[in-house]
């Protein structure tokens, strides 16, 4: 068997499925259940820190994942799931602190499990859908990650942004609506085949 693997998904098409882009986006992965802790044992500094560079790896891994050619279909699926890992387990540390409502946090996770079973009951179907990013969504991604990286900061370093925030949620909480919203509809207009 060659040592090279060869495969096509959607504009991706790349050798060795195991390279640094995915390498770095594992090693994200694993950072989750860490930044979980520290936030919700309250290490407000050393969670805004790690927090900090899952951003980074984030866009390192996309910009070698482009610069060198090695995007791969292993890639494809696990840079979204890191990130949408990373996102919930904060909201709902963040969201057991009370630092964010809880009505937000609920709101987060509700978008991320109803997209997600509405993919898988596409494919039960045999009417697998891909669905990719929306300007909307990434948006809403921009909105999740600026919201905890402020609620963060503002606990480790004791900004006193306090009331600013509500602005910052209530942006959240829209985008994160409309972006479930305009999923749905795709979603929709692709199991009634139109």
């Amino acid at each position: 068997m060659s040592a090279l693997i060869h495969f096509q998904f959607g504009m991706v098409s790349a050798v060795r499925p195991v390279n640094v882009p995915n390498i770095i986006t594992v090693a994200r992965t694993l950072l989750v259940p860490v930044v979980f802790w520290l936030v919700i044992s309250g290490h407000d500094i050393a969670a805004f820190a790690l927090f900090v560079i899952a951003g980074i790896s984030d866009a390192l891994d996309g910009y070698l994942a482009r610069r060198l050619d090695l995007r791969t279909e292993l890639g494809a699926h696990l840079d979204p799931l890191a990130d949408k890992l990373l996102i919930v387990s904060i909201f709902i540390a963040l969201g057991m602190r009370g630092e964010v409502p809880s009505w937000l946090v609920i709101t987060v996770v509700a978008r991320d499990i109803l997209i997600l079973i509405g993919i898988m009951l596409a494919s039960m179907l045999g009417k697998p859908v891909t669905i990719a990013p929306l300007q909307i969504s990434k948006m809403t991604t921009v909105a999740q990650i600026s919201l905890a990286a402020l609620v963060l900061a503002n606990a480790a370093f004791s900004l006193g942004l306090g009331s600013g925030l509500i602005v910052v949620v209530w942006g959240t909480a829209v985008l994160t609506v409309a972006s479930l919203i305009a999923y749905l509809r795709i979603w929709i207009f692709h199991m009634s085949g139109e």
